[in-house]
């Protein structure tokens, strides 16, 4: 979540959007429907993976390129898509991030190429980044303070959660019944209809004090994480000491160090280094890395396991994935309650330790496994822990930060639990694949699976370690100590 800006008020909207106000539930409406379409397509690619490979003669390691590329894009911009619309005006960048959403989601159900596929995703991050922090701030500024916009923020908060839950089952109905390319193409006419919503009924509002846009830093840190992925990728065919691997992952890291130079200057930063000074900002964001690292990477190895071993249907997949997306909605509204009883740092432990037993149970899975055995259980382990995590790690970290920054220090959270995803995606991938590549069959599709979930499980432990001796000990809301 980005900053929320300021109200607007009466000086920040012109005349003609005061003169045509679009009643409060159209608003609601339009801005939910662009929030749902940019959380779908982060999980609603899953299921259709394996259709995608045979449809387009992927390899196994260019799978992850189709989920990496809009999770990095979407990452490295979202910050900046956030002063955009404060800068340029909200319903402004809406419709440009939504306008940009649907022309790559026709061009990535059109791609006839792999590298189109990917290129189409990577246009698609930007626009999602683009999009997603408008419609927060376009509610901000839409509804009054007080119990309106508390109820406008819970319906999007839900919005977001529930297109994430039913991403595997909308994949599988789309990918049985039409193609894959209809998981990509069923925003076309959702988004067209939303857009021309949005420039009939949707008023300007823009942040009174002009602000730099730190551009240089938003394509530093993307390019720079999409050479490191790259790299590490590499390893797997040419292994860590070749120049294949080497050349993209030094360039990756110097890329990162310009990043870091160039937000040590500007005068706007898109991650201001400051804060990372606050041991509650720089322990919870590590340790967010590393649990996003882990936690990322099981709805796309079990979309694979389920299909390439077990042989389930599209349909299928998604649908053996409800209990999995109803427990991580579980966990996330049983959280807040329960940091109120236990405390912020005991819960985000608490919670990575429950993910981590579903990761362990999940490594041991084989080519001949049950959904009841091998698939339920450890599955709604891992989703009901990460539910339980999210939340208590971000309280922390805004919670020695000033109040100024509380935006801010919430959007650096959730970019980095973004920005650890494609990572340990990339590095977890390349394990897998190294085993599977020692076999044949589905026995080894099962061992690589398996083996992906068990280093994902020692990356989560490090991030237990890291929260039990660094995240400071207070309960949500507490006052720097």
């Amino acid at each position: 979540m980005v900053r929320m800006p300021p109200i607007a008020t009466p000086s920040t909207l012109s005349a003609a959007a005061r003169r045509a106000a679009a009643p409060s539930w159209l608003v609601m409406l339009l801005v939910c429907a662009g929030q749902f379409l940019v959380v779908l397509d982060v999980s609603v690619v899953n299921v259709a993976l394996p259709a995608m490979r045979s449809g387009l003669g992927l390899s196994e390691l260019g799978l992850q390129w189709i989920v990496n590329a809009y999770v990095i894009t979407f990452a490295g911009f979202m910050l900046l898509g956030g002063r955009a619309a404060d800068l340029f005006g909200r319903k402004r960048i809406f419709v440009l991030g939504l306008a940009l959403f649907t022309v790559a989601s026709l061009a990535g159900g059109l791609a006839q190429q792999p590298w189109q596929l990917i290129a189409a995703r990577t246009v698609q991050g930007v626009g999602a980044a683009v999009l997603s922090p408008a419609t927060l701030t376009i509610l901000t500024t839409s509804f009054p303070a007080g119990p309106a916009r508390t109820r406008a923020i819970a319906t999007w908060t839900a919005v977001g959660a529930g297109g994430g839950a039913v991403g595997g089952l909308v994949g599988g109905v789309l990918t049985q019944y039409l193609s894959w390319r209809w998981v990509l193409l069923i925003n076309v006419p959702v988004g067209a209809l939303v857009l021309a919503g949005a420039v009939t009924w949707l008023s300007e509002s823009r942040q009174g004090a002009a602000r730099r846009l730190d551009v240089p830093g938003a394509l530093l840190v993307t390019c720079g994480l999409g050479l490191v992925a790259y790299g590490i990728v590499q390893t797997e065919t040419h292994g860590w000491g070749s120049a294949a691997a080497l050349l993209p992952l030094a360039a990756g890291l110097l890329v990162v160090a310009a990043f870091v130079a160039v937000e040590a200057r500007t005068r706007a930063p898109l991650m201001p280094l400051g804060l990372f000074r606050l041991r509650s900002v720089s322990s919870a964001n590590a340790a967010m890395v590393l649990a996003g690292a882990a936690m990322f990477s099981m709805w796309y190895f079990l979309s694979l396991y389920v299909q390439n071993v077990l042989s389930y249907t599209p349909l299928e997949a998604g649908l053996s994935f409800i209990p999995h997306s109803l427990s991580i909605v579980l966990g996330s509204k049983l959280a807040p309650r329960l940091m109120n009883r236990v405390g912020a740092k005991t819960l985000a432990v608490t919670g990575a330790a429950i993910s981590l037993s579903g990761m362990l149970w999940q490594s041991t899975m084989t080519a001949h496994g049950t959904y009841l055995g091998t698939i339920l259980g450890p599955g709604v382990l891992m989703a009901l822990g990460a539910g339980l995590t999210a939340t208590p790690t971000a309280a922390i970290a805004t919670s020695g930060a000033d109040p100024a920054d509380q935006g801010l220090v919430s959007g650096l959270i959730n970019t980095s639990r973004q920005m650890g995803g494609p990572l340990g995606l990339s590095v977890l991938s390349t394990i897998a694949a190294a085993r599977i590549a020692e076999g044949h069959g589905r026995t080894a599709l099962a061992s690589g699976y398996g083996l992906a979930f068990g280093s994902g499980a020692i990356v989560l432990a490090a991030s237990i370690v890291l929260m039990l001796l660094a995240l400071p000990r207070r309960r949500a809301g507490a006052a720097q100590g």
